[in-house]
């Protein structure tokens, strides 16, 4: 195992929220620009899917991209259900790893290599994530916390505190192995105890991403640039940033 991972989930055969379609079985086109990119930068790149094919696997697997099959379990939504695979797959390389970038795949691409920035190699504590230029306190976000508002006690006044903050983004997110791990833990155990019961039309992963970066990891937070390019912006060209996100 690569001392620097870059991780990505790609789960099909149930409805995905986020595009209002089902995406396509073994459609290597979705995840195509995100595996190139990570190889590009001679980064080693895993992603986790249900439904590629091996003939898709093998054809398409290099030095630096690599395929793990996983089982999806339906208890949760595609977008929550990663951060389970990603905890258990982790959970076997903890003295071997360095640092970790976890990205949603058919939308982010690596423009370079943030485990060798200056920013990154001097913050080992620090939680790396994305963001959109808005607030916590927005219409959608309102929305999408409905279900966690009701199950955790202090989430309104998280979101009272926190509701001028910028938007933290979920679809990319990491840092050193430590932190990262940390971090990935609880988010899993609030998604256990909170979320597993949530029948809203919003998953929940980006109100359970914001909550637990700004009440328990604040003060280590990095976000924005260079971490990504303006969230929607679709700034293909730019290599300033870590990763672009559309």
């Amino acid at each position: 195992m690569k001392p620097h991972l870059v991780l990505a989930c790609h789960i099909t055969g149930v409805y995905d929220v986020n595009r209002n379609t089902t995406l396509a079985d073994d459609s290597y086109e979705l995840v195509r620009a995100w595996a190139e990119s990570v190889a590009d930068a001679k980064l080693q790149g895993i992603i986790f899917h249900n439904s590629f094919s091996e003939e898709t696997c093998a054809r398409y697997q290099n030095a630096y991209i690599s395929f793990v099959r996983i089982t999806y379990n339906p208890a949760f939504n595609p977008n929550v259900y990663r951060y389970f695979v990603y905890r258990d797959f982790l959970a076997q390389y903890k003295g071997a790893i360095q640092g970790v970038f976890v990205t949603d795949v058919s939308d982010v691409t690596l423009a370079q290599n943030p485990f060798i920035h200056p920013l990154f190699t001097a913050n080992p504590g620090a939680l790396f994530c994305g963001d959109e230029p808005k607030t916590l306190h927005n219409e959608w976000m309102l929305a999408h916390a409905e279900h966690l508002r009701g199950q955790i006690s202090d989430y309104s006044a998280y979101e009272a505190r926190f509701a001028s903050e910028s938007l933290l983004n979920c679809g990319v997110f990491g840092g050193a192995f430590p932190v990262f791990y940390d971090f990935l833990q609880q988010l899993c155990a609030l998604h256990s105890t909170y979320n597993h019961s949530n029948t809203t039309a919003y998953t929940g992963d980006m109100g359970a991403f914001n909550y637990l970066a700004r009440t328990r990891f604040n003060a280590q937070l990095q976000h924005g640039v260079p971490v990504n390019t303006i969230f929607k912006a679709y700034e293909n060209e730019r290599m300033d940033c870590w990763f672009r996100h559309k």
